[in-house]
């Protein structure tokens, strides 16, 4: 399984895409291609795609764990890589909110 999650593809690399792969939504093309279809799919948006496409790929492998991911440009996500797991980060675009601590005494939390 290949899935490709793009913030802004080129009209000749979606168009393309449409292809061989469903698109649930804007940007989000889900497909079943073989291995070898799959990297060739990976080398042709590579080759074809600008920085700014904001690219993240995850394809199925059968070495551990079971899926690749690649990314390429200014994805909105961090790739990072815990204990050997590849894993994805979600970017906020804002600060987390303030817990309120409920245990913590009323005259002890701040205004």
């Amino acid at each position: 399984m290949l899935v490709v999650v793009a913030n802004d593809l080129p009209p000749a690399v979606r168009g393309r895409m449409k292809l061989w792969f469903i698109e649930p939504r804007a940007n989000v093309f889900v497909s079943g291609v073989r291995d070898s279809l799959a990297k060739k799919v990976v080398n042709y948006l590579y080759k074809h795609c600008p920085p700014k496409s904001g690219l993240m790929i995850f394809n199925s492998s059968n070495t551990t764990p079971g899926y690749e991911i690649f990314g390429m440009g200014d994805t909105r996500k961090e790739i990072t890589e815990i204990s050997g797991l590849p894993l994805v980060i979600e970017k906020s675009a804002e600060p987390p909110p303030e817990s309120q601590n409920s245990l913590m005494p009323e005259a002890q939390k701040p205004l």
